[in-house]
């Protein structure tokens, strides 16, 4: 009995000796390539994945997930992955970076959306001679798609200052020409 909690006890660690547990790669840079979307536009992230493991790692899959909701309320996702023939191995101490593409749909709601970045990654293990799965990094750039209506808003405001000036030009000109003609009255008029 004694042997067999001594064993329950043993294992977790004895498993941990074999199978170590690694955290090899870490996303240092998810960034994207500007700071607002329209609804059907293009973009792309470039990913930064930074090898700080004590040997080489290989990226087998990098990808970005966005939940999209539409206009009529309905949440879509979907998943673009890099243009990076994978996997690709990264050394030691090395650091490597990808784009992920992307396009947004025409009806997509506007406003703030997370991107769920992802990578699986392989760890080379020297005593089995092989790749060994190891840590799924992760990381959430904050997407933002502006209103539709933000550029008719915009495009209204200007038509409402151009108005505004006409309006106050053709009001400069009456008054001056109001003057004039009252002067031109006045002098037109005999002295008795």
């Amino acid at each position: 009995m004694r042997n067999k909690r001594l064993l329950i006890v043993l294992l977790p660690f004895i498993s941990l000796m074999i199978f170590p547990f690694v955290q090899a790669p870490t996303i240092t840079a998810c960034t994207l390539d500007k700071d607002t979307y329209n609804q059907g536009e293009t973009g792309y992230l470039t990913v930064t994945i930074y090898n700080d493991e004590d040997r080489e790692i290989r990226v087998t899959e990098l990808s970005a997930t966005i939940d999209y909701y539409y206009i009529e309320g309905n949440v879509y996702m979907q998943k673009f992955f890099t243009d990076t023939t994978l996997p690709v191995e990264i050394q030691q101490g090395q650091s490597r970076t990808f784009n992920i593409p992307f396009n947004l749909p025409a009806n997509i709601a506007p406003g703030y959306t997370n991107l769920d970045v992802r990578t699986r990654t392989e760890l080379w293990n020297i005593h089995l001679g092989r790749w060994l799965e190891s840590d799924h990094p992760a990381y959430e750039p904050t997407l933002y798609i502006e209103s539709p209506y933000k550029q008719q808003s915009q495009q209204q405001s200007i038509m409402t200052y151009l108005l505004g000036v006409t309006t106050i030009v053709f009001v400069a000109m009456t008054v001056f020409l109001t003057i004039i003609n009252i002067r031109a009255r006045f002098i037109k008029q005999p002295v008795a």
